[in-house]
């Protein structure tokens, strides 16, 4: 492709993304192919030369996107919101055009600065604690892929810490024990297998009726480990839970870590981004006395996919896990103190300029955008409760203090897991399903950026034409 193909193609498919953006109403939320088909739609060998661009065009709109689950259309209450904004999919361009590496400071001193700026910004925009600045004098913050990330680097670094860093040298020790809800994201339990904490060396705190952890139960727990030798070394507390939205009790928590020198980790993967706004800086409690914290921008912000924001108050314990210095990566920039050198904040070696995305959002209005959305989303999501409790049919099953409603039919677990897979199967909304103490929920997020009141009540009413009234 020459200079000018691209500038020509370049234009062609800018507009191809704006006008899939503002038609995708016209897609069912949900892919409709079965396995295998999209792969059958397309030649089975490489091109034996090159093809005209326009048939690449064609082959996204009659292949790629009916294979698409359509996670920015407004009826989407699956999972969590993936939010974009068209200042983030230019970021997006011009970090693949830049095509820099971003592994240390001296391959490319922007890359690294402007990220440790935007973590200093989004700090600032948050409300969260200085502890986490990167002029602190032992805490900063990183971007990584995802919340699994955050955590994996938050266990490694606790891990660290509780050996003295012997882990670098003789490996895990059997001893460490991690404590966490079963309501916790299964990327805890995943990045403590990972790190070589076995199941038997976790622990599932139980949790109250609001599916939040009990501290008291947490704190009996640790004191067993302890009377029998083993060294507790790592919490999680979550706020906001995949399956319900529950906030863990992080002040409580954290008295009974810090007494026993554990480290804090507070996940807020998507409801930490609910403090843009300053009247949910509540969702902050007790992240003064966390060692590490993640959200992401990339879920509820309108900063496209992947962009996690993972501080920590104890950067020393993070390098010394993942810090490792090969000849070929030493640089006085970095061995003097005057730069970061990120790859040592993360697992990989490489990394990509993902802090443009959050550059160019915020200075493009991003956040006061942003903070506008959440606002409705949160009053969506309190009218559609009211709409619930009033249809004798359904029942809430959990507490919604932000943007997702946990509802089921009162005609029992099957009943619910029918209306779920009709409602999907109509292509006009999709839900997702979860089990809250062994019982079934619809689960109804309303996140995505154009979601409107309308879309909600849609949605609503698409449920309630599913279930007979008698």
């Amino acid at each position: 492709m020459t200079p000018d193909e691209f500038r020509e193609h370049g234009h062609a498919l800018i507009d191809w993304i704006a006008d899939y953006v503002e038609g995708i109403e016209q897609h069912p939320v949900a892919s409709t192919v079965a396995p295998g088909d999209v792969r059958a739609a397309l030649p089975p060998h490489p091109p034996a030369e090159r093809e005209p661009f326009d048939a690449i065009i064609a082959d996204l709109d009659r292949v790629i996107v009916p294979g698409l689950t359509q996670w920015q259309h407004p009826s989407f209450f699956a999972y969590f919101p993936s939010n974009t904004t068209y200042a983030s999919i230019l970021a997006e361009l011009l970090t693949a055009g830049l095509g820099v590496q971003g592994m240390s400071w001296v391959t490319s001193p922007a890359c690294t600065e402007v990220e440790t700026l935007m973590l200093d910004w989004m700090l600032e925009l948050l409300g969260l604690p200085q502890r986490f600045h990167s002029q602190s004098a032992t805490g900063g913050g990183v971007i990584h892929g995802s919340a699994s990330e955050a955590a994996l680097a938050a266990i490694v670094a606790a891990r660290w810490r509780a050996t003295g860093g012997a882990v670098n040298r003789t490996g895990t020790d059997p001893s460490l024990i991690a404590y966490a809800t079963s309501q916790a994201h299964s990327s805890i339990e995943k990045g403590l297998r990972i790190a070589g904490i076995g199941t038997e060396q976790i622990r599932h705190v139980p949790h109250d009726q609001n599916f939040a952890m009990q501290a008291d139960a947490f704190a009996h727990m640790v004191a067993d480990d302890l009377a029998a030798g083993r060294h507790p070394f790592f919490v999680c507390s979550t706020h906001g839970t995949t399956s319900s939205l529950a906030f863990d009790p992080t002040p409580e928590i954290a008295a009974v870590a810090t007494a026993n020198g554990m480290w804090l980790h507070v996940d807020a993967a998507m409801s930490g981004i609910t403090a843009l706004a300053p009247e949910y800086r509540w969702v902050n409690n007790g992240l003064d006395l966390a060692d590490s914290y993640c959200t992401n921008p990339h879920k509820w912000m309108g900063v496209n996919f992947d962009c996690t924001l993972f501080w920590t108050a104890d950067r020393a314990a993070l390098l010394g896990a993942l810090s490792i210095l090969p000849e070929y990566l030493r640089s006085k920039a970095a061995e003097t103190g005057a730069a970061i050198d990120y790859r040592d904040w993360q697992v990989p070696l490489g990394r990509r300029f993902r802090s443009l995305k959050l550059w160019m959002t915020i200075r493009d209005g991003g956040v006061a955008t942003a903070i506008q959305m959440i606002r409705r989303h949160v009053n969506l999501t309190q009218q559609l409760a009211e709409l619930v409790r009033n249809d004798d049919r359904f029942e809430i099953v959990a507490t919604h203090q932000l943007n997702l409603l946990c509802l089921r039919l009162r005609a029992g677990d099957a009943a619910t897991d029918g209306l779920i897979d009709a409602a999907n199967a109509t292509g006009q909304a999709l839900f997702t399903r979860t089990v809250l103490d062994g019982v079934t929920a619809l689960r109804f997020s309303v996140g995505g950026r154009t979601t409107e009141e309308h879309h909600v009540l849609a949605g609503w009413q698409l449920l309630q034409s599913l279930v007979p009234t008698a």
